[in-house]
């Protein structure tokens, strides 16, 4: 006896009012043909079961298109007519499948717009608590028992997946959804051994740096304290091993691996654009359409059912829009509240009682201000799907998939400024806005704003990311599998049924088979509309890390491949053992994500650029290499002794030494100057030529590298078809047949 889904209700008091409301759903649906049947434990059961006319309706409703001048009578959804059980072996256990999961679709469709006489549907009943839980079962089938053994286990971490057979059990998105995930991490594995690959010519390069020489040799350079309240003038040769380190993450490998990963994006999309489109065309979905199939739903609901019109508000858009706006502005408010804490932290730090602390203050202020960015980020996610929500609440959508797209767009907008504001404000502003001697930007008329790290701002950039890569990948995940494990535990131990005792010459009572089912699905984690949604935008967040900064941070990828080989087991074991059965959802692609992920793409490309050109010092030192260095300059009969790498592309121009706290100056000990990090004359700090030099080369650098990236991404995308031969040749000779 099977059952298409399952509503759960508490024991309400006769006569009570949420007594009444369950009634007068229930009764709505037997009005429209459905079997119910109710089983009373701890809670209320009651499984329900659609008429066969309500399948027969939306098998005429929607029929093949391909296929509907030659036979009218042939189904568009039922397993006879997909092009997978022309060609491929399907068995008989699989088709039963595929038809379950199109009753579970028309029936959670059906549920979800029944209303009743007091103009409430299951929604509003469920927020009333009249009705506590409603699930789809996770059935005793074959396909289910082969994904548990061969898919949802930890050891089948490097197998194949099976699309077909996820297919076959959660519908064509979360297939889509896998079949994705799978094409991802399997290019993302080329990317991370790219990376690898330039890191460890980075670490082979260690101590035969030039810049790093030069920095290690410069042990009577005398730099400005970086703090007011006692930090020492310290020596620039005191970051020697910093330097060294910079040097394996900012060289000329990195400018390579940032134009190769600009390709790769292009490249991975295209590829997966082909593959997506031969699976679905295996799947006969190729020209699906979801608003007919929504009109289909809701004339089976509702044969009376005038379809939504379209319409556009410009006010309301214009709120939503500055809505939108505001939240944006709150989230660089958080990253700017980051800034504040590295800046009194450092403070604090340099104050320390701990030596180690004092030396380290500028290092330890970014790690734990990487930390405190982490758990933002986990605090602001949950902020940021209630904001979105509400806002989609505002729209009004017209249908479910406006709603799910739009919902996707504004949510994707706040995590991109939650997750990434901070790290543009280390990338881009770190360091430049500080002021200089004498006139230092100050928080709060106090605290002097942070200098980056002494061996480079990159430094800062690649700790953060390292920081915040790390612990979403360990913490996170842990979690993720963690709390609904232990959910999972307490309910079923929760609930488990009493036994009860028997009395002499007393015969057992035989259990109601459905019973336990019910019961066993029940205490599977729930499941909601966002489930796949969650997984999907955590991708998609890992995806612009390991895009977006990849310049600086040449691992990511490495770290994302491995994070990724785990991830796809612990959403299958999830989806498998801890939840619920999620509702089967039809697609033939993976949604307005793919014009997200496009748009990551363009925005990988300038943020590389930006990178290499701002952040890094390639550009200082290529400047200083081909036009100040003693090299170039001993020639030279009409200039005195070069500058210098200090003076380039460390920025070290002399400056009154100052000590300011309480804003009295006062000499350096070895003489009357020490340096920092900028390009400034020593007495009026005025820029120097010097930096003229510096900036037209970074802007001459950012414009070509962006052009020659994006024409090359152009080319790729024109290189690539997004659609196989083989299937146009396949809707041609379709095409041709009809005609004939």
């Amino acid at each position: 006896e099977k059952w298409d889904y399952v509503l759960v209700s508490d024991i309400h008091e006769v006569g009570s009012e949420k007594e009444i409301k369950r009634k007068k759903f229930l009764d709505e649906l037997s009005k429209k043909g459905f079997t119910i049947k109710k089983i009373e434990d701890k809670k209320l059961f009651y499984g329900v079961r659609a008429p066969e006319w309500i399948f027969q309706k939306y098998q005429r409703l929607l029929r093949n298109p391909d296929s509907r001048l030659q036979n009218p009578g042939a189904h568009h959804d039922t397993p006879v007519t997909t092009r997978a059980t022309q060609h491929k072996s399907v068995s008989p256990e699989q088709l039963l499948t595929r038809f379950s999961l199109l009753r579970i679709r028309i029936v959670n469709f059906v549920l979800q717009n029944t209303v009743t006489s007091d103009l409430e549907k299951l929604h509003d009943l469920m927020r009333k608590k009249v009705f506590e839980a409603t699930f789809p079962l996770h059935e005793k089938e074959e396909v289910r028992e082969f994904l548990k053994e061969k898919w949802a286990r930890w050891r089948d971490i490097f197998c194949q997946q099976p699309i077909e057979k996820i297919r076959c059990y959660f519908g064509e998105k979360v297939a889509l959804y896998f079949a994705w995930l799978g094409w991802y991490t399997y290019l993302l594995g080329i990317a991370a051994a790219v990376g690898l690959v330039v890191f460890v010519a980075g670490i082979t390069v260690f101590n035969s740096s030039q810049v790093s020489k030069e920095i290690c040799e410069a042990s009577n350079t005398v730099m400005c304290p970086l703090c007011d309240q006692k930090c020492p003038f310290w020596l620039l040769s005191d970051t020697c091993t910093y330097a060294k380190v910079t040097h394996m993450i900012d060289n000329e490998g990195t400018v390579l691996f940032a134009m190769f990963m600009a390709i790769w994006a292009t490249v991975f999309l295209e590829l997966w654009k082909r593959q997506r489109a031969t699976v679905v065309t295996d799947w006969n979905l190729y020209r699906w359409d979801e608003e007919e199939e929504e009109l289909a739903m809701e004339l089976i609901n509702n044969l009376q059912h005038e379809p939504r019109q379209y319409q556009h508000s410009y006010f309301r858009s214009t709120i939503i829009l500055l809505l939108v706006l505001l939240m944006i502005a709150v989230l660089i408010g958080i990253a700017h509240a980051l800034v504040i804490y590295r800046v009194i932290a450092t403070a604090l730090f340099t104050q320390s009682n701990f030596e180690f602390l004092r030396e380290q203050a500028n290092t330890m202020a970014v790690m734990t201000g990487a930390v405190l960015h982490y758990i933002t980020i986990v605090i602001m996610t949950k902020v940021n799907r209630r904001v979105a929500l509400y806002l989609c609440d505002l729209e009004k959508p017209r249908t479910f998939s406006q709603r799910e797209n739009n919902f996707t767009m504004k949510i994707f907008t706040f995590q991109f400024f939650t997750n990434f504001s901070s790290l543009i404000y280390i990338a881009f502003f770190l360091g430049r806005i500080n002021g200089h001697p004498g006139n230092y930007v100050r928080v709060a008329g106090k605290w002097r704003l942070e200098e980056c790290h002494p061996s480079g701002c990159i430094t800062d950039l690649f700790i953060q990311m390292a920081i915040i890569m790390l612990l979403k990948q360990t913490i996170s995940n842990v979690m993720e599998y963690l709390v609904p494990w232990m959910a999972h535990k307490l309910r079923k131990k929760r609930q488990r049924p009493k036994k009860r005792s028997m009395m002499l010459g007393e015969e057992e009572e035989v259990e109601d088979p459905c019973k336990r089912q019910w019961l066993s699905n029940y205490q599977l984690n729930e499941v909601n509309i966002f489930s796949l949604f969650d997984e999907f935008l955590e991708m998609v967040i890992q995806y612009s890390f390991t895009t977006i900064f990849v310049a600086a941070f040449p691992l990511a990828p490495l770290l994302a491949f491995c994070n990724n080989l785990f991830e796809i087991r612990l959403d299958a074991i999830k989806m498998m053992r801890l939840r619920r059965r999620m509702v089967p959802r039809k697609a033939n692609d993976i949604g307005i994500w793919l014009q997200v992920l496009e748009a990551i793409g363009i925005l990988a490309v300038i943020g590389n650029g930006l990178v290499i050109a701002i952040t890094s010092d390639f550009i200082p030192v290529q400047v200083y290499k081909y036009t100040y260095s003693p090299c170039v300059m001993e020639n030279s009969t009409d200039v005195e002794k070069a500058p210098g790498l200090l003076s380039d592309p460390h920025g070290g121009r002399r400056g009154r030494a100052q000590r300011l706290a309480q804003g009295q100056p006062g000499p350096a000990p070895t003489g009357l100057y020490c340096r920092y990090r900028d390009y400034r004359s020593a007495d009026d700090y005025s820029y120097t030529v010097q930096f003229w030099h510096i900036f037209a080369a970074r802007l001459a650098f950012l414009i070509l590298f962006e052009h020659v990236a994006l024409c090359v991404k152009l080319i790729a995308a024109w290189y690539v078809p997004d659609v196989p031969q083989s299937v146009k040749n396949q809707f041609l000779d379709r095409k041709h047949s009809n005609l004939r």
